[in-house]
């Protein structure tokens, strides 16, 4: 008897329901604005709008960091339509020329029922072999004769059992990791050989060279330059940096020289973020590990670097859904609260324990900045910001009407515990928007901005309002979709409800 009731509790857990806040004070923090509250931004899933140029981390099942039946209803209502996945060589082949895909397959076709795009990272390597390499991170790639031809059996097996429902590849994790051993020599050959398997079974894939630890100047530049020499840049579509830096808005220094490497010896390449986060906690290991987060700096750390790679030019990606446990893995212990959700371990069915301040402030930020509005280039950009030191601001557009969206924020350090705020003036070219509002992305809060505030400078208008630093955007209410039932309540706002 006992063993039934826990094989029907495990039954429950496995389809419990999800539960997302979609009502306006999801998001709450000590933010203090001297402004009227116009109402809320209203979340959007996959199905309402398209969102290409975002990536949502969900890697690691391979190594049994993660399971995806866990958190996979949590996927869709974030709105980002495509995901990451590690496919994991040692777990698809665990006996020689033996594949086993069903761990594999019950995301992916799961997720493109969602709507949801999967991003195939074909990585690491597998012990069955001698010379087959490891399974972790920086394990190295395979060596031997008989392991490069297991590799290379394997991924023209993928290919083959995913053609039609995966079109976006990348080839091998941090490939310059500083223990890995690999040389730029032995990651081009290897990313090369996998190309050219990848484009035989699927000639319209979508292939990313490697996903580096950094966008590194010194290890792009021989690469793309042996491309060039070779005549095998058309294998590839783009090359995969990862992003960390305590402060967010570091580091693009070396993304733009990357990017002039690249469009010097392969033009027809181009830069993506292929992943980029920090924890919600103080946690022992992992990138930017031994810092005192908290789940508020880490949703202003996902929404800065968000939103200044997609100002950058590059798309970008969102690590992680959930948080990961690495407990049996060599310089890992324990869980990694990079997720969006807080999560169990292995031995607790990596159960979802609450969904973290950073899910909703990413989901307010995919609602507005998807692909309904165009990013300028940075150097298109004519808006400016004055009164904060450090800040930044990237100019977008609405595609159907034109009108401007300004974002900007405070980027002179890592994001603080606190939410002070600083007076700005916003010039932004040409008239006064109509029905103009001040957006705190974070919360979603949406805010009027009255005539007092408005000013104009020749061909420009100057808007006065706070900027902090987490992410805020001028534009008009008249593009935005809010949710504003505190008003009806309140009596507000009831004639956009009598017709």
């Amino acid at each position: 008897m006992d063993m039934i009731l826990t094989t029907m509790l495990l039954v429950l857990l496995q389809f419990q329901g999800i539960v997302l806040d979609d009502s306006p004070t999801r998001v709450e923090t000590d933010l203090k604005v001297e402004m009227e509250i116009m109402g809320t931004l209203r979340p959007k899933s996959v199905s309402e709008i398209s969102s290409s140029r975002w990536t949502l981390d969900c890697g690691g099942m391979d190594r049994e960091h993660a399971d995806w039946r866990a958190v996979r209803g949590y996927v869709a209502p974030l709105g980002i339509a495509r995901i990451r996945q590690q496919a994991g060589w040692a777990r698809c082949e665990k006996e020689p020329g033996m594949y086993d895909f069903a761990w594999l397959d019950q995301c992916v076709f799961d997720a493109k029922r969602m709507g949801v795009d999967v991003w195939m990272e074909l990585s690491y390597g597998n012990p069955v072999y001698e010379g087959g390499g490891g399974r972790n991170l920086n394990a190295g790639f395979p060596t031997s004769e008989k392991a490069l031809e297991a590799w290379d059996n394997w991924v023209r097996a993928m290919a083959e059992h995913y053609k039609g429902t995966v079109i976006d590849w990348c080839i091998w994790n941090e490939p310059n990791g500083h223990t890995s051993g690999n040389t730029v020599g032995q990651a081009t050959d290897f990313a090369v050989r996998t190309a050219e398997i990848l484009r035989s079974v699927i000639p319209d894939a979508r292939i990313a060279a490697f996903a580096l630890t950094k966008a590194d100047p010194g290890w792009i530049e021989p690469f793309v330059r042996e491309l060039a020499e070779r005549d095998k840049a058309h294998l590839f579509n783009s090359i995969a940096y990862h992003h960390y830096s305590h402060n967010p808005d570091a580091g693009y220094e070396d993304v733009e020289k990357s990017r002039a490497i690249v469009a010097r010896h392969t033009p027809g390449l181009r830069l993506m973020q292929g992943e980029g986060g920090t924890q919600s906690e103080w946690c022992r290991n992992g990138a930017l590990s031994n810092t005192f987060w908290t789940e508020l700096t880490q949703a202003k750390y996902n929404l800065r670097r968000s939103l200044g790679d997609l100002g950058h030019g590059d798309d970008t990606e969102v690590f992680h859904l959930c948080d990961l446990e690495y407990r049996a893995v060599k310089r890992h212990w324990g869980l990694l609260r990079y997720g969006l959700l807080k999560t169990t371990g292995q031995a607790d069915g990596f159960r979802v324990l609450k969904v973290k301040m950073s899910y909703y402030a990413i989901q307010n930020a995919v609602s507005v900045f998807n692909d309904a509005l165009e990013c300028l280039s940075p150097d298109n950009t004519t808006s400016a910001i004055h009164g904060v030191e450090n800040a930044v601001i990237y100019d977008w557009k609405d595609r159907a009407t034109g009108t401007p969206v300004a974002v900007f924020w405070d980027a002179s350090a890592m994001p603080s515990n606190g939410n002070t705020v600083q007076e700005a003036r916003v010039t932004i070219k040409g008239s006064p928007l109509e029905n103009p509002v001040w957006v705190d992305v974070l919360t979603g809060n949406v805010y009027k901005i009255d005539a007092s505030r408005i000013s104009r400078t020749g061909n420009a208008t100057v808007y006065n309002v706070p900027a902090y630093d987490s992410p805020a955007f001028i534009t008009s209410e008249d593009i935005l979709t809010l949710d504003y039932s505190w008003y009806v309540r309140e009596g507000k706002y009831m004639k956009q409800y009598q017709h």
